[in-house]
């Protein structure tokens, strides 16, 4: 598996690459950068996302069961700058709420898989990325700004 970290306004970030598919994304500075042309281009995506851009569609492989796969491809179908609720990413993906919020919580490659913009019915809900809500807080207000990218 290859790695590249990389700065951002969230904090450090440090992408996975296996063949020609982002698998992971985790917050934190790698200790081995192995930088594929992939992951390079990842890089380049997410810089431009936090510059203002949209997200660019990448290859992506995120390891789950065929539940949380549904769930993950309802998530990365919320357009920029948008939010859907735990109970409408449900009624696209099947379950509940609450299984969507832990399908949520194993997200392994969260921004480029937004689950940052899945609210509860009573405000953010959850997040469990970076300094948790108050990363979630940052995501959202950046695509706000610029939603109409």
């Amino acid at each position: 598996m290859s790695a590249l970290s990389m700065h951002s306004p969230v904090g450090d970030l440090t992408i996975f690459a296996e063949e020609e598919a982002i698998v992971a994304l985790e917050w934190g500075w790698g200790s081995v950068q192995d930088p594929s042309p992939m992951l390079v281009r990842a890089k380049a995506a997410l810089e431009r996302y936090f510059a203002g851009g949209k997200l660019e569609e990448l290859p992506l492989r995120p390891l789950g069961s065929a539940y949380r796969q549904k769930v993950w491809a309802a998530l990365r179908d919320i357009p920029h700058g948008q939010t859907r609720s735990y109970r409408e990413i449900a009624l696209v993906a099947g379950g509940s709420p609450r299984s969507v919020g832990g399908a949520n919580a194993a997200n392994p490659i969260p921004i480029l898989i937004p689950c940052h913009r899945v609210l509860s019915g009573t405000g953010l809900g959850g997040y469990s990325g970076g300094d948790g809500l108050a990363t979630k807080r940052a995501l959202l207000n950046l695509e706000k700004l610029n939603a109409g990218v």
